[in-house]
């Protein structure tokens, strides 16, 4: 199962720098607990501002792990300029096709590309387009906000092109990954699974507590 940790500074403590420390500190632990990627996610910063982070986030990665991948949100330019692995797609963006191309023009290596998707026609889009895997999201609805979920039904037509044929058989996972994003918790992980996503995606889930034991439950969870 692919996990997806997404960054959220302002979820810490304390004013910038910090937030920042806090951030990079959650970041090593969570490539020593084997996470698979991260997003920088720290959408309010200035370029340069977000090319130090950037950097910075870079080297916890390398310094923990030859595994786990870095990609940046929407910056192409960051994520080029401080050695990242690939980059994020947020909605309305270029398609994954022209975002790679671009990419290979200043760079010998290929990018991971990701998709932030709230549809099975954009699930669809990312993955005609070239894209290594889409987040779909909100799959669960979260409280004190107007998003509405989009529901297990949905996430499994998205995977698979139909629902699940009933509530106790697990469906199997799509050659294009689907990470279900969106009010995951430990407790619904499992059903998310079951619907067939390839992994899940988060910033709470990740982000708070002991990620070492998150980790190791959702592994336990897609074994």
């Amino acid at each position: 199962m692919l996990l997806y940790y997404i960054t959220d500074r302002h979820a810490f403590a304390g004013d910038e720098d910090h937030q920042r420390r806090a951030l990079l500190r959650r970041v090593a632990e969570a490539v020593a607990a084997g996470v698979d990627y991260i997003q920088l996610r720290e959408k309010d910063l200035s370029t340069r501002a977000l090319e130090r982070l950037a950097n910075e986030a870079v080297s916890a990665v390398r310094a923990n792990s030859s595994v786990t991948r870095l990609l940046v949100n929407g910056r192409v330019d960051v994520a080029l300029a401080c050695g990242a692995d690939g980059i994020h797609l947020p909605g309305n963006s270029l398609p994954a096709s022209e975002v790679r191309s671009l990419w290979m023009r200043s760079a010998n290596r290929a990018p991971v590309i990701g998709a932030s998707t709230h549809s099975v026609d954009e699930v669809r889009y990312a993955e005609a387009h070239g894209a290594d895997f889409a987040v779909l999201a909100p799959i669960f609805e979260k409280p004190n906000t107007d998003a509405r979920g989009l529901g297990l039904a949905l996430l499994s037509i998205a995977c698979h092109g139909a629902p699940p044929p009933d509530n106790t058989e697990a469906a199997p996972r799509s050659l294009f990954p689907v990470l279900a994003l969106g009010g995951v918790k430990l407790d619904n992980v499992t059903a998310c699974v079951r619907a067939g996503a390839s992994g899940v995606a988060g910033i709470r889930l990740f982000q708070e507590g002991e990620v070492l034991a998150t980790v190791r439950a959702l592994r336990q969870i897609g074994s």
